[in-house]
């Protein structure tokens, strides 16, 4: 094997089990009030969704990705609760300062899915160490990649 980058599940290259740890609790009580006044970065935003069994509407600081002219939700830690709960709704809430959105999703294919995902990989440094890949991966281990990481395409109503 070469030396170099990492290549195609490189048992080198573990991801890190997400944990709601109580640093990234304090993280999220910082960045929401900030995303709720538009101050924690153009990409920040408060996500809601209905609970599946409840309709009780959660919130959670979600950064988009923007690829094609198109907005994306990524899902970085994998299957959290907002993912299912979107699915199960099929559409979301984005708040950014006094901008509100409902949005439909669209859950993205894993061949759609791994150019928003390469892309969100290469500028959210925080989450790159839940990958198994890096930015020198082949394609094949992007494809691979990507059902650990739901993406969602956000469309607009009408």
């Amino acid at each position: 094997m070469a030396c170099g980058p990492l290549y195609y599940r490189d048992m080198t290259k573990r991801p890190k089990p997400y944990r709601l740890s109580p640093i990234r609790r304090v993280i999220n009580l910082v960045v929401r009030p900030l995303a709720r006044l538009g101050l924690a970065g153009r990409r920040t935003h408060l996500l809601t969704v209905p609970g599946r069994k409840t309709g009780r509407l959660y919130t959670t600081p979600v950064s988009l990705a923007w690829l094609g002219g198109d907005r994306f939700l990524v899902a970085p830690y994998g299957e959290r609760s907002w993912v299912k709960n979107a699915r199960a709704a099929g559409w979301v809430e984005l708040r950014r300062g006094s901008r509100l959105e409902r949005l439909t999703v669209e859950e993205a294919t894993p061949e759609q899915a791994v150019p928003v995902l390469r892309d969100y990989y290469r500028w959210a440094w925080v989450t790159r160490q839940f990958f198994e890949v890096t930015l020198d991966s082949p394609d094949e281990a992007w494809l691979a990649e990507a059902p650990r990481h739901p993406v969602f395409r956000l469309v607009p109503p009408g």
